[in-house]
Parts: C-alpha cells; structure tokens; sequence
C-alpha cells in the first residue's frame, strides 16, 4: 500500500472550525494581558526566531 492511500483526509468542516476557534482564543488572549507580559511574550518569541540563525549558547 502507497504512503498517500494511508493518509487520512480531513474533514473540510472539522478544518474551518479549528481555525475559527484559534483566531477567536488568540485575542481573547491578547486582550487579557498587560501590554508589559505582551512585550515580554513578543520579546521571547523574537530571540528564539534569531537563535537559530547565530546558533544556541
């Protein structure tokens, strides 16, 4: 049996629902916090972006 005959489709609704859910909770989040945790949280994601074109310490 081929590797593509094995994979699972998704379903089409399943998909639309998720991704509603997601931008609705990612908002939700953002509204809940200080602008101080914001900067904080942007800040991590930003060095752990750049961390891996110079390299781990």
């Amino acid at each position: 049996m081929s590797r593509s005959t094995r994979t699972k489709k998704k379903n089409p609704a399943a998909v639309a629902l998720s991704k509603l859910g997601a931008s609705r909770g990612g908002k939700a989040r953002a509204a809940k916090l200080s602008a101080k945790e914001r900067s904080r949280i942007a800040r991590l994601a930003v060095e752990t972006r750049w961390r891996k074109y110079r390299g781990a310490k």
